[in-house]
């Protein structure tokens, strides 16, 4: 019997951590991801772009016969997912909206903080999501965006890597938040050092983890779900050179990267 695969696209390589939650809770299953890597960062683009971007990704994706797809982006999960849930017949998964959910349910005096990149934190899609959960709740923001070269450079335990998260981290330490969501898919990287900086007494929310979740409810929901006795197989795309792409994916997943072949989504996804 051929079974279908899990679609997953981010920018650029922040959503394999989206994927190595995937692969933890869902190891029977197979997946395709796409890593936009000649068009990255999105944060910077207009959501007119972004949406584009998408639509493309999501149709070069349902060529490869997959059966739901993750949005494993965040500025494309606030821009996007409407109009992709709108245009595909498939569920669509974005990983702002697990990772809302989960906050509301561990917060315990509904003061949350969000951190994220420039563009995450410019478009509240975390604060509305929130907010639409639990109308009650404070919801304290900060972008960050000196973790992403920090996560992609490895420097995830170092003083440079401390002092950042400090002078990030301190307002929201002092506002006394008692959550906090890892709006972006670099951040889980870094999260030994987050959790240090904020203390004890704060839960750390993490998108990537919740959105695993949330896709093995649905799958499961639909009876979609692969038996458990087989084995997953992977295969990657990004729209770039893969030597970049190869070196600090390995990181991020936690794996040797295999099958990566770069493709150009605008011409039905010809191989080079």
């Amino acid at each position: 019997m051929s079974w279908q695969a899990i679609g997953i696209f981010d920018s650029g390589v922040g959503g394999l951590t989206v994927l190595r939650e995937i692969f933890k809770v869902l190891p029977q299953e197979d997946t395709i991801y796409f890593g936009d890597t000649a068009r990255v960062p999105y944060g910077t683009k207009s959501p007119g772009t972004v949406a584009r971007y998408a639509h493309e990704i999501t149709s070069f994706l349902i060529k490869r016969n997959i059966k739901l797809l993750v949005v494993a982006c965040n500025t494309a999960s606030a821009v996007a997912l409407n109009g992709l849930k709108r245009q595909f017949p498939i569920p669509v998964v974005g990983v702002i909206e697990p990772g809302a959910r989960r906050a509301v349910e561990v917060s315990r005096c509904g003061r949350i903080g969000v951190i994220g990149t420039a563009g995450t934190i410019k478009s509240s899609a975390y604060s509305r999501a929130i907010k639409r959960l639990n109308p009650d709740a404070e919801v304290l923001t900060r972008a960050c965006p000196l973790f992403v070269p920090l996560a992609e450079e490895g420097w995830t335990d170092n003083q440079v890597a401390r002092l950042t998260a400090q002078i990030y981290l301190q307002e929201l330490r002092d506002a006394g938040v008692d959550t906090l969501v890892l709006g972006c898919t670099h951040y889980p990287l870094l999260k030994p050092i987050i959790a240090e900086t904020m203390g004890p007494d704060v839960t750390l929310v993490d998108s990537a983890e919740e959105t695993a979740r949330t896709v093995a409810e649905i799958l499961a929901k639909k009876k979609l779900l692969r038996p458990l006795s087989e084995k997953g197989n992977h295969h990657y795309y990004v729209s770039d050179i893969p030597a970049g792409f190869i070196r600090v994916g390995n990181r991020f997943l936690g794996e040797r990267l295999e099958d990566v072949y770069q493709v150009s989504v605008d011409d039905e996804g010809e191989e080079c």
